[in-house]
């Protein structure tokens, strides 16, 4: 998902480059939306992803 969200930082920045602000503005909040979701899920791992040991 990390991925996905530098894809759309990288998509926004050339869009905004040439001067294309509608794609730029839309293509940076899916790459913010994109980011904060993967920071949650990450979170959430390293929190409820410490089980057991295994044997």
């Amino acid at each position: 998902m990390l991925r996905w969200a530098i894809l759309f930082l990288v998509i926004a920045l050339i869009a905004a480059f040439f001067g294309f602000s509608g794609i730029a503005t839309t293509a940076t909040e899916i790459a913010k939306i994109l980011f904060f979701i993967f920071i949650v899920l990450f979170v959430l791992a390293l929190i409820f992803g410490r089980g057991r040991p295994p044997k």
